[in-house]
């Protein structure tokens, strides 16, 4: 998986290397863009997830706010089209499917601690009322994906966010990384919502799984980003046996993430990454994506010192935009979850 990515003219990484965007409105446009133009957004799983994760790599490298910015939208994209493969979608979702490549999106399915947005049949609509955590760039976005509760279950259901009733609520994002993506609650008061897919689909479709993947993708961009500033200084000068071996060691953690990534849009596309393999699948790259991450920013930040972080602003943001995107992986608590699902199989894995 090269960030170069193929040279077919219609390959989405070709697209988003054509176009990268400097702000957040800038890849909104590209997002739209992307999922607008006949067949140039991949659905994984349909034979071209190695050029979508290659995409999102792509734009991380140049700017993990660009990625964190139309991942979500293209996850959303990819969501609404599989429902509609899936046949789960009713009416009012396959209108809205329908136009969803004309619309920014976003993917709100975190759950907040002391929060809950519950979600009631009135009639022949649905109506959501509560507080949501986590809403990156809710108050932009023209619609989300909302994952809310239905007595004891989960479900997605489609909003449109310029509707009465949305509450962006302000001053709660104070992070000095991804500081243009503001990731804050949202209440929600009586909002009308349509339902995607069966109760449960959201959470046990094949997609699932593959969606975190996609994100780990962005990581591995990051991290690329941040590597490239060692790499320019080495080449700059004569390392020193210290710097070098930085390099070196760099290389080859971002070639183990490389290879995992490969490695696993391979497998999507075959058909081999669904139920309990494709879980495994994700908790495995992600957990090689984010642990390489880590230490990239880790030797790179050792090997340069302070200058660059505070002379160069480009730089700077990196760090700060990987350090915080990083967090999405819950290091021992996800390396405990992929020990326990080792755990059921009597066999061992390697």
């Amino acid at each position: 998986m090269q960030l170069t990515g193929p040279s077919e003219p219609g390959s989405l990484t070709r697209l988003v290397a054509d176009d990268l965007p400097s702000d957040v409105e800038g890849s909104l446009r590209l997002g739209i863009a992307l999922t607008s133009r006949g067949g140039a957004a991949p659905v994984p799983g349909e034979g071209r997830t190695a050029d979508l994760w290659r995409a999102l790599a792509t734009l991380a490298a140049h700017d993990l706010g660009a990625a964190r910015a139309v991942e979500p939208h293209l996850d959303a994209f990819a969501i609404l089209r599989q429902v509609d493969a899936a046949g789960g979608a009713d009416a009012a979702v396959a209108t809205r499917a329908s136009s969803a490549a004309t619309r920014s999106w976003g993917v709100f399915a975190a759950e907040l601690p002391g929060t809950r947005l519950e979600a009631q049949q009135i009639g022949d609509g649905w109506s959501l009322s509560g507080e949501k955590g986590w809403c990156s760039l809710a108050g932009v976005l023209d619609s989300a994906l909302v994952t809310a509760w239905v007595d004891d279950e989960r479900r997605l259901f489609s909003v449109d966010l310029r509707q009465g009733g949305v509450e962006v609520v302000d001053g709660a994002w104070h992070a000095r990384g991804l500081v243009e993506i503001p990731s804050g609650p949202v209440r929600f008061d009586a909002v009308a919502a349509s339902p995607v897919g069966a109760p449960g689909w959201y959470l046990e479709r094949p997609g699932f799984s593959w969606g975190g993947i996609a994100v780990a993708a962005c990581w591995y961009g990051g991290a690329v980003g941040i590597a490239r500033a060692l790499h320019r200084t080495v080449v700059r000068r004569d390392p020193d046996p210290h710097t070098a071996a930085a390099l070196g060691a760099v290389d080859e953690r971002l070639s183990d993430a490389r290879r995992a990534l490969a490695e696993a849009a391979e497998l999507v596309d075959a058909g081999r990454a669904t139920g309990a393999d494709g879980r495994l699948l994700a908790k495995r790259v992600r957990a090689t994506v984010a642990h390489a991450a880590d230490d990239v920013l880790t030797r790179v930040g050792r090997a340069l010192g302070p200058a660059p972080l505070v002379a160069d602003a480009a730089h700077a943001k990196r760090v700060a935009d990987l350090t915080l995107y990083l967090r999405q992986h819950h290091a021992d608590a996800d390396d405990a979850s992929l020990g326990r699902q080792l755990r059921e199989s009597a066999v061992a894995p390697w």
